[in-house]
């Protein structure tokens, strides 16, 4: 059984504002390696066309730094799948996920493999919910942000999370890996 890891970037407010945040070097790497843990991705429709637009290959030419181009060469080749009631059909290495949420996502992880790498805002709320998230992620940037999308704002019960890793990387970001207590 693939686990479902959610990984996000978050303020220290809470905020899960993509472009208040403060990347560098390290946690493109990071993530970079997370991807390599992963074999697949889990994306809702909104999320999927954010990336889809910045980090499709081939890149249009820019001045980015190497390690975010690594970061959209690994991202550009993962198979994704999207959750989305209104997508008729996607691409970029992609397929849709359709039908009763809970039943497709554990379709997903009940194949083998090393693990799917969820992202976005809206999806993981509804799978947190549900109780089918295995591990969370939060890569904490030094920054209040006072505005924005909040981390999992309206889930309907608490979770109950267990620290199994904390990784500093460096310009005061730190990432912080919790598992479900069951």
């Amino acid at each position: 059984m693939r686990p479902l890891r959610y990984s996000i970037n978050v303020s220290l407010d809470g905020c899960i504002d993509h472009l208040a945040m403060v990347p560098n070097e390290q946690t493109y790497r990071h993530v970079i390696a997370n991807f390599e843990r992963s074999d697949a991705m889990l994306l809702g429709r909104v999320t999927y066309e954010m990336m889809e637009v910045g980090w499709r290959q081939p890149a249009a030419e820019s001045a980015r730094p190497e390690w975010v181009e690594s970061f959209g060469r690994v991202i550009d080749a993962i198979p994704k799948h999207v959750v989305s009631s209104t997508l008729d059909h996607v691409d970029w290495n992609a397929t849709l996920v359709r039908g009763d949420l809970a039943t497709a996502v554990n379709a997903l992880k009940q194949q083998s493999g090393k693990g799917v790498l969820l992202g976005g805002v809206t999806l993981p709320l509804a799978l947190a919910d549900l109780g089918l998230i295995d591990e969370y992620e939060f890569m904490v940037h030094p920054r209040v942000v006072g505005h924005g999308p909040r981390l999992l704002d309206g889930l309907s019960r608490y979770l109950d999370l267990e620290l199994v890793e904390q990784i500093d990387l460096g310009s005061g970001i730190f990432v912080v890996r919790y598992v479900p207590r069951r």
